[in-house]
């Protein structure tokens, strides 16, 4: 088993002092940050996924004029 860093014990130190009932919110608002995390990297996966096909699309003589902009 890894030893934990300095950070991590001060953390749980911390969390420690509140009550179950708070842990539970803890526990929530650490899934939340989880899941917004998890969908930031798949939105910008999606992105850069798409961007060769949309290149095709948006690198046409047609639509150089508004490269300008």
């Amino acid at each position: 088993m890894q030893a934990l860093s300095e950070q991590e014990r001060q953390l749980i130190d911390k969390i420690r002092q509140f009550s179950p009932l708070q842990i539970a919110e803890i526990e929530d608002f650490i899934d939340f940050l989880s899941q917004r995390y998890s969908d930031r990297q798949l939105v910008a996966a999606a992105a850069q996924a798409s961007e060769p096909s949309l290149a095709q699309i948006w690198d046409n003589p047609e639509d150089a004029a508004y490269d300008d902009f």
